[in-house]
């Protein structure tokens, strides 16, 4: 193997909104705060099994779709049990012109950045 994804970075207006939703989504926590950025990952830290997220400052906002978008698997629940708790915690349905037969939901984040919740429940990425 050549290489692995160490880390995500995005750009957005609220770093520290954007860490606090996402490290609820994915059990993450804050790894670093640097220049306004936030470093998010999983309890063990950088270099393990999953990447970290950078949250980075910027003042543009965010225009149409991403270009790239995260997937997320439910670990320790149902798709229908997990879609509740990201609503809860902030998410809302986003249209990116789906049909409504997909077995996916297609979301956004507080900032609007789309993701989708796949029905396939997969282990915890944990070494």
């Amino acid at each position: 193997m050549g290489c692995r994804l160490s880390e995500l970075i995005l750009d957005c207006r609220d770093p520290e909104l954007l860490a606090g939703f996402w490290c609820a989504v994915l059990g993450y926590t804050v790894l670093d705060r640097e220049e306004g950025g936030v470093e998010i990952g999983p309890p063990e830290g950088f270099g393990g099994i999953a990447p970290t997220i950078i949250f980075s400052p910027t003042r543009e906002p965010k225009r149409g779709r991403l270009r790239l978008h995260w997937d997320v698997s439910p670990t320790d629940r149902d798709q229908d049990a997990e879609l509740e708790r990201l609503l809860e915690l902030g998410a809302t349905r986003a249209d990116v012109g789906q049909t409504g037969e997909e077995s996916w939901f297609v979301l956004a984040d507080p900032e609007g950045n789309e993701f989708c919740l796949l029905r396939t429940r997969i282990r915890p990425a944990r070494p």
